[in-house]
């Protein structure tokens, strides 16, 4: 049993999770800031954008399995139905299922934000399913991380806060950019490992596209624009009420964690990378944890 829980866990990539909370926890950041907190938006919130990014990751494996993309052995974590450990009619299965758990919760937001978040919703299933199926998968086509940048940084922020304040916000916004660039990294890295696999498979990620060296610049220029993109929210947010200078701790903490990560990024190869997306989903949620910390202490 217990084997099976940790075959299914693997498969939901919980590692990447830190991605789609992220996204919300500093949004209900904040929403408490401006004293718009909403409990029961924000908490449908946290669990739609959870269960909409497992089950981006179980179609992920589903369909590039099918493909043929995943191969057994593979350099990075093990895929349970690559392995034979879950039947593909199994994955499935589970994969629309949990899809429709995922509508359900979203369709609950819509007394708090309008009939307007239901065609939104449809965008948002279709793109968690577009992302690796479909007539022109995105992450085939060296889209992944536009989507990655829409989908886990502009959508979930600004609806999140929307939800709870029923007003979009400037400063919000440049969060969400921030936010957006961070997640980027997650794929980048997964992208990096997986380059050669996915080159003679024909998965055309941008690191297929472009090669390794360009991806780990634009890894690394992907957290200084995210904590530069922080120099106008400062602004902003000092327009209503100051934040003390010591705050600012928060992105060079940031920054020193995240060049570390490249660092070994661009010193490891095959398994040895496999760490390094947990690290890099780690240093996000670190900087959300702490920021979303700040903002709610100055909310007083």
């Amino acid at each position: 049993m217990k084997q099976r829980i940790k075959i299914w866990l693997e498969c939901f990539r919980l590692r990447t999770l830190p991605v789609s909370l992220s996204g919300v926890i500093i949004a209900i950041g904040l929403a408490k800031f401006h004293h718009e907190f909403r409990w029961v938006p924000a908490l449908l919130c946290l669990v739609f954008a959870l269960l909409a990014q497992v089950v981006s990751n179980m179609a992920n494996e589903y369909f590039d399995y099918l493909k043929g993309t995943d191969k057994p052995g593979r350099v990075g974590p093990r895929r349970g139905v690559t392995e034979g450990d879950i039947k593909p009619t199994t994955l499935r299965n589970a994969t629309f299922g949990l899809l429709a758990v995922t509508c359900i919760v979203g369709c609950c937001l819509i007394p708090y934000g309008g009939w307007w978040l239901l065609p939104v919703g449809i965008v948002i299933a279709l793109a968690a399913l577009a992302y690796s199926t479909g007539p022109y998968p995105l992450s085939y086509h060296g889209l992944g991380e536009l989507t990655v940048f829409i989908f886990f940084g502009l959508v979930p922020v600004n609806l999140t806060y929307y939800v709870q304040a029923l007003r979009f916000d400037p400063i919000v916004l440049l969060m969400s950019i921030t936010i957006g660039l961070l997640g980027v990294n997650v794929l980048l890295v997964n992208n990096y490992r997986d380059v050669d696999d996915d080159r003679e498979a024909g998965k055309r990620t941008s690191v297929v596209l472009f090669g390794r060296k360009p991806a780990a610049f634009a890894y690394l220029l992907n957290g200084y624009m995210g904590m530069a993109v922080l120099t106008a929210f400062w602004m902003l947010v000092a327009l209503t009420r100051a934040l003390p200078l010591w705050t600012l701790l928060v992105p060079v903490i940031y920054l020193v964690l995240h060049t570390s990560t490249w660092h070994k990024l661009t010193h490891r190869d095959g398994a040895a990378l496999n760490p390094l997306l947990g690290e890099t989903a780690r240093n996000m949620l670190i900087f959300t944890l702490l920021l979303t910390i700040i903002l709610i202490i100055y909310s007083r």
